[in-house]
């Protein structure tokens, strides 16, 4: 099939594509992006909203079953009569252009609030308004502009998970080649004479000229497109001194045999093509291996409260719940698992779905969805499906939700390849000039061999198979980290700020006494039941030092963060918190304490005796040595004197911090250069900890996970984070060592391709071996970090 270059990002298309101003484009994103900017504003792009395309009648006949809610509800994963995700499946993805115009859709439809295209499994997943468009208008629209999802209710799964098997086609095809090329070329080795062969030898030539035809232009075209699509964009990446030794030795060769100077170096251009695909097929089978085992379990260590068949109440891992478990949802908890509402108010906030703030409100029999936040006291629901077919698995990793914070050491990677690449260039040009006045049959292979040998693919790979192996290792030892910038970010902190209550202390060893008016049964029924609604630390630990007490409705929740809870059963209105969110004034004795009144009169109060973590003080002994120490808590200071004795010397003690204070306190010290580290209980904190460089929320057995926490750790590892840090800084030195060995084993290449002592086909070989024995030697060494680990 006749085939044209596509203007505008240089891939091969036929020639049903698009033409459009004198120019070809593979696909409706190309030309859109071609009309954006070669016009220079977007006026061309919003002229599609009136119009996006003509849909023909028979697609818009074709899709008339989406309007049956039986198969909406089956095709899409999340829906609350406002807000409907669908993700579909696009065949038809096949570039930058292509994700950029699918990611903008809002652009031709305001209906759409947001879409994300996920290249490799060629899906798009697309949240729109269903007040005034369904899911048949999003397809007719994916449809007018190119783009027609394929949908099979049958094989919808099937469609998304088809394997790539270009790589494998492409090792095929080169491999192919180079063995006939091989072949071709032994009378060329051996200089041998025969007459046959001398009459011959050209047609063996343009033979091998044909084999490596498929090789360069479909075998090797992904270099020369990564290449040209970095020189397009003013970036030399790693591809460009790849492709330019397949294009020069392609070229030399071609000219060759076609002036009848010699027999070209087709067996070097097909070798060298099939170990580059045959490196890149090990690395991606090492990666398969290595797959770092990060599946939604990894995310949540949080734990939901089950209640069994005789009412009783019990923490489960969320992982572990089951279609037809009865859970227990308190106030500020996020929902883990798709269910129907039984009993309570429901007030949800989907706002991590949806990115809609408003809350909606749900009765008895109604459905909720995985990902919203009951805010309005405690619910209790049956789930329907398990945690992985819900939607929570995807919101933490979900960049939507997360705050950018500098990837800089990546930034550092691609530095130093954009400037190694810049250094291999020069000393390939000098030393091809130098040997074309020394001896000119060697300037070739001096050429393509030091762009070969000096390949940085082994400093590109170091990053990702450190960070990505400690991931995993992290996760086995409770420590659940969002991604690997979060490793790199934590290695390079300098102050770390603890919050007090629920932190480093234990909640479950904690003491309380009451001092004050003696509760009727009816306020303890209310206290207690009040209590089981919020998430709060001290709001636990009370509700598990009284008393039990049956379960009552309440009409009226309320929780002020950083100041108390109040709610309402019949005519009795109880207030739970501090001294001036209860109407009374603070005592003179500094204590961490809980006050109380009920219709307006103030009761008593509840002081607490805080019980520190295991193992607090031995932690705070090593992290003084290198980092800046701070407890912030919105405590008073009673406290004060045992945290003194607790804690190193110099170790900040700030109380009375309400959470914008935190937010405020972080702020300000990182425009003076701080680094830093929150570690909060994930509910009042959750400001300070999105604030901070790396936020890690301490988990024990209640559901209080937030997207703006960037790793989550077992509470019962608490004593264990300087050795957390302490890998993450090794990993660093890790990487480091890693470009070591990568620099000396360029040097000791380029010597050898530089004084002509090594051929291409040679280097070929080399380079993949260098990729990976880096990714063995990051692997081999991260284990040892984690066996260390475990043991400390």
């Amino acid at each position: 099939m006749e085939q044209t270059t596509c203007f505008h990002c240089g891939d091969n298309c036929d020639t049903t594509t698009i033409a459009f101003d004198d120019k070809n484009f593979c696909c409706n994103g190309c030309k859109t992006v071609y009309e954006i900017f070669s016009e220079n504003d977007l006026t061309c792009y919003y002229d599609l909203q009136a119009s996006p395309g003509t849909i023909p009648e028979e697609i818009e006949g074709k899709y008339d079953f989406l309007s049956q809610e039986n198969i909406i509800e089956k095709l899409t994963e999340f829906d609350d009569g406002n807000t409907q995700i669908a993700t579909l499946f696009i065949p038809h993805i096949h570039c930058s252009s292509c994700i950029w115009i699918l990611e903008n859709l809002n652009k031709l439809n305001p209906n759409i609030t947001s879409s994300q295209v996920n290249f490799g499994k060629k899906t798009v997943r697309i949240t729109y308004k269903t007040k005034n468009y369904s899911l048949k208008e999003t397809v007719l629209l994916l449809s007018s502009i190119g783009y027609e999802p394929y949908i099979s209710l049958d094989d919808f799964k099937t469609g998304q998970q088809n394997v790539n098997r270009t790589l494998i086609y492409k090792l095929g095809i080169a491999g192919f080649a180079f063995g006939n090329v091989m072949f071709l070329s032994f009378p060329e080795y051996f200089e041998v004479g025969e007459f046959w062969l001398e009459q011959y030898k050209h047609l063996f030539r343009w033979l091998m000229f044909a084999f490596s035809i498929p090789v360069v232009f479909y075998a090797g075209r992904d270099y020369f497109v990564s290449a040209f699509k970095g020189l397009r964009s003013k970036l030399l990446n790693i591809d460009v001194p790849i492709a330019l030794g397949i294009a020069v030795l392609f070229i030399r060769s071609t000219v060759e045999i076609a002036f009848d100077l010699g027999s070209g170096f087709f067996d070097s251009l097909t070798g060298l093509i099939f170990f580059l695909l045959l490196g890149k097929f090990f690395q991606q089978k090492t990666y398969t291996f290595l797959s770092f085992e990060r599946d939604y379990k990894s995310y949540f260590p949080i734990a939901v409260t089950k209640i069994n068949s005789e009412g009783n109440e019990t923490p489960i891992q969320v992982y572990d719940i089951e279609q037809g478990d009865r859970l227990l949802i308190r106030n500020e908890e996020l929902i883990p698992v798709d269910g129907i509402l039984i009993n309570g108010k429901a007030r949800i906030d989907y706002s991590f779905v949806t990115g809609e703030s408003e809350t909606v409100s749900k009765i008895s029999g109604d459905k909720l969805f995985a990902g919203g936040k009951q805010t309005s006291g405690v619910i209790e629901m049956e789930a329907i499906k398990s945690v992985e077919q819900s939607y929570l698995t995807q919101l933490w990793s979900n960049d939507v939700f997360s705050k950018n914070k500098e990837d800089g050491f990546t930034t550092l990677t691609n530095t130093i390849s954009k400037r190694f690449t810049i250094i291999v260039l020069s000393i390939a040009v000098i030393a091809t000039i130098f040997w074309l006045f020394v001896n000119p049959s060697k300037a070739m292979n001096v050429f393509t061999a030091v762009l070969i040998i000096a390949c940085p693919c082994a400093i590109a790979l170091s990053a990702p198979f450190t960070f990505g192996n400690l991931l995993r290792i992290f996760g086995k030892l409770k420590f659940y980290v969002k991604n690997a910038s979060v490793i790199e970010q934590l290695a390079s902190i300098n102050t770390i700020i603890f919050d007090k209550t629920g932190t480093i202390t234990s909640n479950k060893n904690s003491t309380a006494n009451y001092d004050g008016i003696a509760l009727s049964t009816s306020e303890e029924l209310l206290l207690k039941n009040t209590l089981r609604g919020s998430n709060h630390p001290l709001s636990r630990t009370l509700y598990d030092i009284l008393d039990e007490h049956n379960i009552i409705p309440l009409h009226h929740f309320e929780e002020h963060l950083g100041q108390g809870i109040e709610a309402s059963h019949d005519d009795t209105h109880i207030k739970i918190g501090s001294a001036s969110f209860v109407g009374t004034e603070a005592s003179s004795v500094l204590n961490t304490t809980v006050h109380i009144s009920t219709n307006n009169q103030y009761k008593g109060k509840f002081t607490f005796y805080n019980s520190y973590r295991k193992g607090l003080s031995k932690l705070f002994n090593n992290l003084k040595k290198q980092f800046d120490l701070v407890i912030l808590s919105g405590d008073n200071e009673g406290e004060l004197d045992n945290l003194k004795k607790l804690l190193p010397s110099k170790t900040k003690l700030i109380f009375n911090q309400k959470p914008d204070d935190k937010l405020e306190y972080i702020k300000y010290h990182q425009t003076e250069g701080a680094k830093v580290l929150m570690v909060g209980d994930g509910l009042n904190d959750a400001g300070a900890l999105a604030q901070s460089n790396v936020g890690i929320a301490i988990s024990e057995n209640v559901n209080v996970f937030s997207p703006a926490c960037d790793a989550i750790l077992d509470a019962t590892k608490f004593n264990q984070l300087y050795h957390f840090i302490k890998a993450s800084k090794q990993a660093i030195t890790i990487i480091k060592w890693s470009f070591v060995l990568s620099f000396i084993y360029n040097i000791i290449g380029l010597y050898f391709a530089v004084t002509g002592q090594l051929a291409p086909v040679v280097a070929a070989i080399l380079m993949p071996l260098s990729s990976i024995s880096i990714v063995i030697f990051t692997t081999i060494v991260t284990n040892i970090i984690g066996r260390k680990l475990s043991k400390s």
